[in-house]
């Protein structure tokens, strides 16, 4: 994709995003304080996926809370952008 490209994406989802507020205080459930809140944000939102280059640190999400951790490659594969 070109930078152009990525940059309209990016910038449609900040335009339509809105904050979501925490409710869940499931912590500490993974090791890195940084990577829960990741996590509650996902699950406060009712996310399917989190994207992530760093799919390691979220072990055990899957399982817990409904949520498919992939890497962006595989959302891409996913959402049929790239084969």
């Amino acid at each position: 994709m070109s930078r152009q490209t990525i940059d309209a994406v990016l910038n449609y989802h900040c335009a339509v995003a809105h904050q979501q507020k925490i409710f869940f205080l499931w912590r500490p459930f993974l090791n890195d304080p940084k990577d829960d809140m990741v996590l509650e944000l996902a699950a406060n939102a009712r996310c399917d996926f989190i994207v992530t280059y760093n799919k390691y640190d979220f072990r055990g999400v899957e399982a817990r809370f409904q949520l498919s951790v992939v890497s962006p490659f595989e959302f891409l594969l996913k959402i049929g952008v790239v084969q």
